[in-house]
């Protein structure tokens, strides 16, 4: 059974550990909010836009559970959009089964993205975010197969898929 003094210790601990991960993120993780992207919107926007996962993971840096986004078992030939402004940030042609249960690609479309440091979990990663929003679409990571060397590790969340030949 936990006592009163090792509850308040470990809430106080993981409230320690949130700040620090934000700071070491640089901010409160709204990478629009900084007026640095060409499309921006308040929170509440942003809020009324997107649903509540996709608001979790493009606007406040979070992760979907691994396994759960339809877009991991998606075949057909087309692309993925960033879910918060529609721009297109990867091809159907460089997707592949990585076994982590998250949509992953060997290179991201022209133009697409952005990345920064992600320093939250005590480790650094590289953060992809969409170019033109700044939503948090997931990590790059140097474990991915050729041309690149590299796996775009994304939350199908984050995205939308559009089947080619589709309107």
């Amino acid at each position: 059974m936990m006592s009163r003094r090792m509850f308040f210790g470990s809430t106080a601990i993981a409230g320690v550990l949130a700040a620090a991960g934000l700071m070491a993120r640089g901010g409160n993780g709204n990478a629009s909010e900084n007026g640095s992207f060409e499309v921006t919107k308040t929170a509440d926007e942003w809020k009324a836009a997107l649903t509540p996962e996709q608001y979790y993971v493009l606007r406040e840096h979070g992760t979907e559970r691994a396994g759960t986004s339809p877009l991991n078992k998606e075949k057909r030939a087309g692309t993925y959009t960033c879910a918060g402004c529609d721009l297109p940030v990867f091809s159907s042609e460089t997707k592949y089964e990585s076994g982590t249960g998250w949509p992953s690609f060997y290179a991201p479309l022209d133009n697409s993205i952005g990345t920064s440091e992600d320093r939250s979990l005590f480790i650094t990663r590289t953060e992809v975010h969409c170019r033109r929003c700044g939503g948090h679409l997931g990590h790059v990571f140097d474990d991915g197969p050729p041309p690149t060397g590299k796996r775009y590790c994304m939350n199908g969340v984050a995205m939308l898929f559009k089947a080619a030949g589709a309107a």
